[in-house]
C-alpha cells in the first residue's frame, strides 16, 4: 500500500499557492501526495482552470499518475514518477500565468540530469502573478545564486483577457543547490527598469517612464527605464523596476488598469521598491516565498540565510508545505525594520 502525505489545501493563504509548491515538491521528491480541501475558503473552491493545466503540465513531465485533477475538485491524489527531458510545449489558456507555471516547473524539474526545454502559451503578464520582466530580470537572478542555469525567450506578449502570449526556457542540469545566503544590506544608487505596451497609445507608457524618472530623482536615486512596444491579442501595460548591488536584487511589478493613471502606477511602484530598500531587505517580499524552497533544498550544502521586510500569507503558507517534505526548519529573528531568516 502507498503512503500518501496529506495536505489541506484550505491552510493558511489556502489558494493556488499550495497546489503548485506541493505537486513540484511531490514531484521533485517523488512522494505520492493527496491535498484535500482545495481552495476550500474561495468564492469559487477546487481546482481552477489555471491551476489544472500547470498540474497536468507536471503531470506529463513525470509520467504521474492522479486521480481527482479535473476543473472544480476539492480533492486530488498525484504520484509521481520518473522526470522527462528534452522539448515539451503547453498551452495554458487565454491569459493564464506563463510565469507561475514556470516556476513550477523549475522546481519540480532541478534534479534532472538532462536539459529540459519548455514553451508555454498563455499570459505573460497578468494580475497576480509574476510579470515576465520580473521573472526574467529579477526571480531567476536570484535563482542563479543556488547554482541554476536558466535560458529565456519571450517570444510574443500575452496579456488579460485573450493572453495568446509565448516564451520558453530551457532548464540546465544541476549538480547540487548551493545555499542563498544574502545577510548584508545594500546602499543602491541606480534604479533600472521596463515598460512594456501593446496596442495602446504612446504618451501612457512615456508619462509613466517621466514619472518614474522625476521620483527616483527626488530620492536621490539615477534611473534606466526602457520602452519596449509590442502586438498582442489584448492590449496591455505593465511596470517592472528593480535595484541591485554585489549579487543582491529587489524587484517592484505592477499592471496598469483601466482607470488608474500612469502617475499613480508610477507611484505605487516607486513607493514599493523604496519601502523594500528602506527596510534593508536582501529579498523582496514577490520573491521571498518562491526561493524558499530552493533555500531549504540547499540545507546539505549549507545554512541560507537573507532579510525581508515582512513574511507574507504566501510565504507562511509555503514553509508549512515545505516542512511537510524536508526536515527542515525557518528561524526567524524580528529586528527593527525587517526579518532575518535562517534556514537551519
Amino acid at each position: 500500500m502507498i503512503f500518501l502525505l496529506e495536505i489541506d489545501g484550505s491552510y493558511g493563504e489556502g489558494g493556488g499557492q499550495i497546489l503548485r509548491t506541493a505537486i513540484s515538491l511531490s514531484t521533485l521528491t517523488k512522494k505520492p501526495i493527496k491535498i484535500i480541501n482545495i481552495r476550500a475558503n474561495r468564492q469559487n473552491p477546487g481546482i481552477k482552470p489555471q491551476h489544472y493545466v500547470s498540474i497536468n503540465s507536471l503531470k506529463k513531465l513525470c509520467n504521474a499518475e492522479t486521480q481527482g485533477l479535473e476543473t472544480g475538485s476539492s480533492i486530488l491524489i498525484y504520484k509521481p514518477g520518473d522526470f522527462i527531458g528534452g522539448d515539451h510545449k503547453f498551452d495554458i489558456g487565454t491569459a493564464g500565468s506563463t510565469t507561475l507555471a514556470f516556476q513550477a516547473i523549475i522546481l519540480a524539474s532541478i534534479k534532472t540530469d538532462k536539459s529540459i526545454c519548455i514553451k508555454l502559451r498563455g499570459g505573460t503578464d497578468v494580475k497576480w502573478s509574476p510579470s515576465w520582466d520580473y521573472f526574467k530580470h529579477v526571480f531567476l537572478r536570484i535563482l542563479k545564486r543556488t547554482g541554476l542555469t536558466i535560458d529565456t525567450n519571450l517570444i510574443k506578449r500575452g496579456y488579460y483577457p485573450k493572453g495568446g502570449g509565448e516564451a520558453e526556457i530551457t532548464i540546465h542540469p544541476c549538480n547540487k543547490i548551493k545555499p542563498i545566503i544574502l545577510d548584508n544590506p545594500q546602499k543602491y544608487t541606480e534604479i533600472k527598469g521596463i515598460i512594456n505596451i501593446s496596442n495602446l497609445p504612446e504618451h501612457i507608457s512615456s508619462r509613466l517612464k517621466h514619472t518614474l524618472i522625476k521620483n527616483f530623482i527626488q530620492y536621490n536615486y539615477k534611473s534606466s527605464i526602457k520602452i519596449e512596444k509590442s502586438e498582442s491579442l489584448s492590449p496591455g501595460i505593465g511596470l517592472t523596476i528593480w535595484a541591485e548591488k554585489n549579487d543582491t536584487i529587489l524587484g517592484s511589478t505592477i499592471l496598469g488598469e483601466r482607470g488608474i493613471s500612469s502617475e499613480e502606477v508610477g507611484r505605487i511602484a516607486t513607493m514599493n521598491l523604496l519601502n523594500e530598500i528602506k527596510s534593508q531587505s536582501t529579498i523582496d517580499i514577490y520573491s521571498f516565498d518562491q526561493i524558499l524552497p530552493y533555500m531549504a533544498l540547499s540545507k546539505e550544502n549549507g545554512q541560507s540565510s537573507c532579510i525581508i521586510q515582512k513574511i507574507s500569507s504566501h510565504a507562511q503558507t509555503n514553509m508549512w508545505i515545505i516542512e511537510k517534505f524536508f526536515d527542515v526548519d525557518f528561524h526567524t529573528e524580528k529586528k527593527e525594520n525587517h526579518f532575518k531568516i535562517i534556514v537551519k
